[in-house]
């Protein structure tokens, strides 16, 4: 008996001396952390009183969204093709790769939000230029334009979540996600697309 009176007390001790102790509060560290100020657009210069910078990652099927204190959103993506490559020409249905900026916002009519890059930019043409010299791109083909980051058609959602790859390039994502990305992101905006 008296060795439940001794570990009853100590156990009521201890729990008093411990409820008395604030815990510690863990610290969350942003693996990324960007400021928008410090990335340049692709003409060189960055975009004032505009704390938004997107950068796109093909591997991981996402694009996400930076302020001017890190992190912001992420969003699931699909592009035109499997093929991660950069885009060599018009109707390989690659996504290309470098630093953009979003020229204009429309509604298409049959996707929606969209959100039209600056392809091609200088970084482009001199990669395409530089790549059909080498004969890596047939002397008649073409760059192609607008590539734009814009929404599934309302049904076809679904897409995004299987990983469908349906664009010719662009980048896609579900209509109802790109509602929100359209809200709040202007034209000017810096792009980053990496593989």
């Amino acid at each position: 008996m008296k060795t439940f009176w001794q570990t009853f007390i100590l156990l009521s001790f201890s729990f008093l001396f411990f409820s008395f102790i604030k815990p510690k509060k863990k610290k969350i560290i942003k693996k990324e952390s960007y400021a928008a100020v410090n990335f340049p657009s692709s003409s060189g210069h960055t975009v004032k009183n505009n704390p938004y910078y997107i950068i796109i990652d093909k591997s991981d099927y996402e694009l996400k969204v930076y302020d001017a204190e890190g992190w912001y959103a992420t969003y699931p993506v699909v592009f035109g093709s499997k093929d991660q490559n950069d885009k060599y020409m018009e109707g390989d249905k690659r996504t290309p790769e470098g630093h953009f900026k979003i020229l204009l916002k429309k509604i298409h009519p049959q996707w929606g939000p969209e959100l039209l890059l600056d392809f091609p930019n200088e970084e482009s043409i001199k990669k395409f230029n530089e790549r059909q010299s080498r004969g890596l791109i047939p002397r008649k083909a073409r760059i192609g334009s607008g590539i734009a980051i814009h929404a599934t058609r309302p049904q076809e959602e679904w897409t995004v979540d299987y990983f469908q790859n349906w664009t010719d390039g662009c980048i896609s994502l579900k209509y109802s996600e790109a509602k929100d990305l359209y809200s709040y992101i202007p034209s000017g905006t810096p792009v980053t697309i990496q593989k």
